[in-house]
This record gives structure tokens, sequence and C-alpha cells, in this order.
């Protein structure tokens, strides 16, 4: 009984136990998940603080020199030699006292409300900034106190990194600390880009409205306004720009209901400036004293700028190496003031690419004239201008993926009839009429339009647009079309060198380029110098740079203008047409011209040239004197630098008479032998056989003679 009642309490008191155990187990198991959370937040926070560390350890020192003077970028030419400092003579330094108060509240209320609150960083801004990092990747937005903004464009490198941001609210939280509020404003207000040519708050009021350091306070709201929204876009927010004024007139109205929604002006007051025009008291835009060629620097800052993000070339201390050859754009700078070449008027324009085919390297540009003429940060109708590139456009979407992908000779025979496009729609030569079966060889060199349009038909579509595209050729909308084949697209001059240049370079590639390297303030190189790349065969290139050999030497080529003494040229010509209501409405003839090209190379160098008018208007047509315009640039510029280097035929390509055929291709068909010339016949004398041939050219019976048999005139082509 009694070790029954032993094993009896003995069950109860483990059934107690286990119900004990049962009501400790989760206490127990948060009490051990709290311990992981807080080793895990310990070695969090050292992992923190050790990234931190590893941030800030090579964080740079605050330099009071850097803080005053951003560092002015400098350009050198394509042997290194210096060019031009650019920046330090756009600036004008002000203290916080000369700061009117109300560009002061128009610049807190848009670029950092809390700035005389926080302590170089806004908690609040910085949160809702790492939270549209997180959700749209880091970069996305930035978060910047007037402070910070400082420190990045005195210290620290334009990367987007976390890195880079810890280093900036580490130095901002230091200036903080060294430096008064008024104080650093002031460094904020001297350093900021402001656009046109404007590096301060000074510089740009005298830049936009005329006005010097001790007449600041006459600055009016919308003034102050304008300029405060200039900092976050200055080249899109520049109102001298007439393609600026509708978003610089938002900008500003921005920037006015900011300055409301803070405090610092009444709802009328808002309301009457925003009716203000923000073109209102702009005085006329100056030249860039002292910058050589304008043209080319800003081509090459729009290079740099778009492959390294985030840079300021007025303020980031770069050394920009460029392509440029001085003397050749001297040259180009001579043509384009009509001192070599002459023009029908003040309105016609030109716009040109001279470049090193086998390096890519643009040495010098043509950009415009008069109104048109390229200013640093304007316009610049090589990089931007796009015309219908008309017949210059057939060795690249026609004949050469014909020899390419057809593996065309040159003597390939096709048919110039009547004939139309797949929608029906009759194509015409320019001449109107028609050759019947011809090669293209002769096809090309006389410019026919038929046998263009068949060649494209022959390749397709989808592999012209490969071949043309392998050339830099871009198709904004990605499609092509039929009518292509002669030219009806759109391209820069910049792209149709680019082109024409892998032609002259036996097949290769190089993209145009205006930079070679970028050097950073800290040593570290940027090279800019685009991959080479195989975008033909050898034999296509070759076969292609023979035939517009012809365009330019032979009796029925459209370029010959183009010649060059002594030089190995190849080239093409190409002219377009006004619509007809255009033709109506400016009543041009039906034979003017819109646009006129030529684009041709030697061994070494490739050039493309545009002329015609900026824009449709009276007396805005080239009649035919007017297209060979082109021809003489092209000519003017090359008589300077052609050479005398013919191009190498490649084993990979065998001739026939003077036609080419591709190496180990089954031949469609060779040109028949000559005839051989007529021998004179015993008991003529030349004087008479001389006599005999002048009569068969006027169309005369030759007069008899003694001999046997007539001597045979020759054939004309």
């Amino acid at each position: 009984m009694a070790d029954t009642y032993k094993t009896r309490e003995e069950r109860r008191l483990a059934e107690q136990a286990k119900k004990r155990n049962k009501r400790k187990r989760p206490r127990s198991f948060f009490k051990k998940l709290f311990i992981v959370f807080l080793l895990l937040s310990f070695f969090s926070a050292v992992a923190v603080a050790s990234t931190g560390y590893a941030f800030i350890k090579d964080v740079p020192e605050i330099n009071p020199e850097q803080l005053q003077d951003p560092l002015s970028s400098k350009f050198f030419d394509k042997d290194g030699t210096f060019l031009h400092e650019y920046g330090k003579e756009q600036r004008t330094k002000i203290t916080y006292d000369q700061i009117p108060k109300v560009l002061e509240h128009a610049i807190i209320a848009t670029e950092d409300s809390r700035f005389y609150t926080h302590q170089g960083i806004d908690v609040k801004r910085t949160a809702k900034a790492i939270m549209a990092n997180i959700t749209g990747g880091f970069g996305s937005q930035g978060g910047s106190t007037i402070t910070q903004q400082v420190i990045k464009n005195s210290f620290l490198s334009p990367e987007k990194t976390v890195k880079r941001k810890v280093q900036e609210w580490y130095l901002a939280y230091e200036l903080e600390q060294q430096y008064t509020k008024h104080e650093i404003l002031a460094m904020y207000v001297n350093k900021i880009n402001l656009g046109n040519r404007s590096y301060g708050v000074a510089a740009a009021a005298k830049n936009y409205y005329g006005m010097e350091v001790k007449d600041l306070g006459k600055l009016t709201l919308p003034q102050a306004a304008m300029i405060a929204g200039l900092t976050q876009s200055p080249n899109n927010y520049d109102p001298t720009k007439k393609e600026n004024i509708e978003s610089a007139t938002k900008r500003r109205n921005i920037v006015l209901t900011l300055m409301n929604m803070h405090g610092y002006i009444s709802k009328k007051e808002m309301a009457d400036a925003k009716k203000v025009p923000v073109t209102q008291g702009l005085v006329q835009e100056k030249d860039q004293n002292g910058m050589p060629y304008q043209a080319f620097l800003d081509a090459a800052v729009r290079e740099v700028e778009s492959k390294l993000k985030n840079v300021d070339i007025s303020e980031d201390g770069l050394q920009i190496h460029l392509t440029l050859d001085p003397k050749a754009q001297q040259l180009a700078d001579s043509i384009m003031s009509g001192r070599l070449v002459s023009y029908p008027n003040d309105r016609f324009q030109t716009a040109f690419t001279f470049m090193d085919s086998k390096t890519g390297e643009i040495r010098a540009i043509g950009s415009g004239r008069n109104e048109y003429k390229t200013t640093f940060r304007g316009h610049n109708l090589v990089t931007t201008l796009k015309r219908q590139p008309g017949s210059t456009f057939k060795p690249i979407f026609d004949y050469g993926p014909a020899i390419e992908y057809l593996k065309w000779s040159t003597y390939h025979q096709i048919v110039d009839a009547p004939y139309k496009y797949s929608t029906g729609d009759p194509i015409r030569n320019a001449y109107k009429n028609y050759r019947g079966k011809m090669s293209i060889r002769d096809a090309l060199v006389e410019s026919r339009n038929i046998p263009a349009l068949k060649t494209l038909e022959s390749v397709g579509l989808k592999k012209a647009k490969t071949f043309s595209e392998g050339l830099g050729i871009h198709y904004p909308g990605g499609n092509v079309y039929e009518s292509y084949s002669i030219g009806s697209n759109s391209v820069s001059p910049l792209e149709l060198a680019g082109a024409y240049g892998a032609f002259a370079n036996k097949g290769i590639y190089t993209e145009p380029h205006f930079v070679s390297k970028v050097v950073m303030p800290d040593g570290k190189v940027i090279d800019f110098t685009p991959k080479s790349k195989r975008v033909m065969q050898d034999y296509t290139a070759y076969m292609v740079t023979d035939m517009l050999r012809g365009v330019i030497n032979a009796d029925n080529g459209t370029g010959k203008m183009a010649a060059v003494a002594g030089a190995d040229i190849a080239g093409k010509t190409g002219t377009t047409n006004f619509d007809e209501n255009v033709i109506r409405k400016f009543g041009y003839p039906e034979d003017g011209t819109s646009d006129s090209w030529f684009s041709g190379y030697s061994t070494r160098y490739t050039m493309t040239v545009w002329t015609g008018y900026a824009k449709n208007g009276p007396g805005n047509y080239m009649n035919k004197a007017d297209t060979k315009i082109s021809h003489t640039i092209f000519k003017t510029m090359m008589q300077n630098y052609a050479g005398s280097e013919r191009f190498a035929q490649p084993a990979s390509v065998e001739k026939i008479r003077n036609e080419l055929y591709i190496k180990g291709v089954k031949r469609d068909m060779v040109p028949p032998a000559p005839k051989p010339k007529a021998k004179p016949k015993k008991g003529v004398s030349k004087k008479k056989e001389s006599k005999h041939k002048a009569s068969a050219a006027k169309g005369k019976k030759p007069a008899k003679t003694k001999s046997k048999g007539k001597a045979k005139g020759k054939k004309k082509d």
C-alpha cells in the first residue's frame, strides 16, 4: 500500500513539475530571444560603427580655401597644350550683408526651409529621402541641406554612393561647428551654378539683369524667385533661351508658392509676382569673353556631362583633354566666316564635322553662322541638327548592306525603270528619266533613286537597319521605312561622319567623340575613348569606297566639285526637296532645294557637310549653284589634310576589268571586254585621221580615203 501511494505521489509531483516547466518554457524562450536580439543589436551597432568609421576615416579635412573658391576646369588640345580655364572669370563674391533679404528668403524657402534650425543635417528631410531611395533605388531623391551642398561642392566627388553621403553628413556637422549660419549661406550663394555663365548670385544678377553688386537691393520679388529657381537645373530654367521660357516660368512660380507657404510673402504678393513675364528685365546675352573655339568646347562639355553625371565643370576642377586640332579648327572658323567660301546671304547656314577616321576623334567642327553661330552653352548645330540626308544615306542603308549580306559585286545589275513603293506611291529619279539595266556602281555614282529602293528590297528592312545601326545611326522611334532607301530619315552631321568613317577605316567603327580623357581633382583619370568594333567585312568597306570614288572622279559623278588634286577621295552627295505645301506657302520654285549634303573621306580623315537654312521662310531655298557649296566646303578643308595615300585593295577582293568581286563568291555577271581601238589604216596621215575624227564628232560624213575601210569613232557614255 505504501509503495502504491509513493508511486502515485511521485506521479503527481512529476505531473506538477511538468506543468511548471510548461509554464516556464515561454518565458525562457522570450528571454533567449531577447538575448539574441541584444546580441544582434550589439553586433549590428558594431558593424554600423565599423562601417561608419571606414567611411569617414579617409574623409577630407575642411579646407577654408576650398570653401571660398570653387575649382575652375581646364581644357587641353589633342597634344596636351593648355587652351582655356573655365570658371574663375565668372564669379563675383559677396558677403552675407550684401545678400538682399528677398533673395535670401527665396533661396531658403526653395532649398532648405529649416536652415536656421538644423545642425547641418535636416533629419526629417533626410528620413524622407532615405525612404524614397529604398523604394526608388539609391540616389533617386536627395535630402541635402544648404550646408551639405556647400560640402558637396567643395570637397566631395559627385558620385552617388552611401559612403559619399555618410561623408557629406559628417562634414556638414563639422562645418556647422566651425562657421556661423550667415557664413555658410554666403559660401553657398557664391558657389552655386545659376546658368548663363553665372556662378554665384552676384554674377547671376549681372548676367541676367545687368545689376552690379551695389544694385542687388533693387532685385524684385519675381527676379529673386527666378534666380533661386535656377539652382535645380540651370540649363533648363535659363530664361534667356527661348525654348526655356515656359519651364522657367513654371519653376519661378513654384519658388513663389514655396515662399508663400513658408510665410515669407503674402498670397497677394505671390499672385502679383506670378503675373510678371519671366523675361521682364532680362539683358541681352553677351559673348563668352576670351573663350576660344566655343562650338567645340560646348560639344565637349555636353559629352562630359552625358557620361559623368552630377559634375559641374565650372567648379569641379576637371582637366578636360580634347581631340581638337587647333590649326584645323582655325581653318574651319575661316570657312564659316566666309573668308574662304562664299555664301549667298547671311541667313545661309552650314554645319560640318571633320574627323580622324581611324580613331573617331573630332578634329574640328563648323556649327552655324551669324544668328545660329554656336556660343558656349547655347545651341550647337553639329550635335543637335537633324535633317534628311538624302542620297548620302544610300551607301549606309542600301548598297553597303547588299554587299555585306548578299555578296553583290559592284557590277550587279538592276533595272532602272518606272517603279512604286509597296504602298503604291511612285518613286522617281531626280532627273526624271530611266537608264534601264545598269550596275549598282553606276546607280550610286549617278545617284539614282529607283535602283536604291530595289536594292533595299533585296536586302530587307531588318538587315538594313542592323547594318546602319552598327555604323552609329539612331532611329528614335525604332522603326525604319522603305523611303529611308533615299534618305528620308533624319541624321546629324556627327552621326553621318561616324558612319562614313567606318567605310574609310576598312569596316571598323569608332564612335565620334570630342574628349579623350578627363582628369579628376584627385588625379583619377577617366578614359573617354570609345572601343572600336568591326561592323562590316573589309571587302564591303573597300567596294563601297571604290564606288564612291566614282562620285568624285567619273564623268557622270555628282560630286566632281569636291575633288582634291592628288588625293584619293571617296564621297557622296545628297539633296532633299521641299514639301508641296511649303513650296506653295513661300513661293519656292519647283526645283528649290531644302538640304544639301556632302559626306566623304580620304584614307585618314572623314568630313560631313550640311548646308541649308535653319527654318523655312521667304527666299530660304537653295538653287542648283547653292547646292554645290557643301562640295566646296569639303574641298577647302580636305585639300589641307587629305594627303596622297591611296586606299589599298584587300586580299578578299578581286578586280575584273573595272568591277570588284568578293573573292570565292560565285560571280553573277562580269563586264564585257572593251572593244579594241581602231588602228589608223595605212596611207592615212595623222593629220587626215584627226580631221576624220573631228568630222565624225560633228555628225558629218567623213571624207573617203584611198585606204580600205573606215576609221571607227569612239562610243560615248
